[in-house]
């Protein structure tokens, strides 16, 4: 990413996604760019975009609880902690630092990963140490589970519903933060090449509670 690995904190900065008032659920920040400062960087990651169809009712909502790590068996992501995000006084939202670039994190401005409405989870594709967390998310593919352990002791369990990769330029933000009235998971990272030093695209995971 831009950031220099000897600074304890970065931000993604997305193609000028900032803070957008009047989200019915959210008021936060859309996203994020991965930007490179030198190492060897993971390879472009390209997804084919796709989707399936509701999967009818969904499951009662969990009530509100801290999620506490993320797992993804097809991408070997099994993370045992979840960083708290928030959205920073340049108005855009906060990622994990480069030294815990294989922590996930959540935007705490918005609802808990189970409850009704678009829980929001942040993780590196990479960073100026290399590769990070989602390195392999082009391996996810609609279907695929995510799960969400909490700190109640129940774990949120998604189905990915759709994978879309856009320029940062094209974020959705409405489609990211907008209110919705089951109960849901944005997973947000980057990929794409490196233009100019960061990652051209972000990289969205949506996916639904099940049971």
């Amino acid at each position: 990413m831009s950031t220099p690995p000897a600074r304890a904190r970065e931000r993604w900065r997305t193609g000028r996604v900032a803070v957008l008032a009047g989200l019915a659920a959210a008021s936060g920040a859309g996203l994020i760019a991965c930007g490179w400062g030198g190492g060897a960087p993971a390879p472009d990651v390209r997804v084919h975009a796709a989707a399936a169809p509701w999967a009818g009712r969904a499951p009662a909502p969990l009530t509100a609880s801290r999620p506490t790590g993320l797992r993804i068996p097809a991408a070997g992501v099994d993370a045992r902690s979840m960083l708290g995000l928030g959205v920073g006084a340049d108005r855009e939202l906060d990622v994990p630092p480069v030294d815990k670039a294989d922590e996930p994190g959540w935007w705490t401005g918005g609802v808990t990963p189970g409850e009704r409405g678009p829980a929001v989870l942040v993780a590196h594709y990479d960073t100026v140490r290399g590769p990070a967390l989602m390195r392999n998310v082009g391996r996810v593919r609609v279907g695929d589970a995510i799960q969400v352990p909490r700190a109640d002791g129940r774990t949120a369990r998604f189905r990915v519903r759709e994978i879309q990769q856009v320029d940062k330029r094209d974020f959705p933000t409405h489609k990211v933060y907008g209110a919705t009235g089951r109960p849901e998971l944005r997973l947000l990272t980057c990929g794409g090449p490196l233009v100019g030093g960061h990652r051209s695209d972000n990289i969205i995971l949506y996916a639904d509670l099940v049971p």
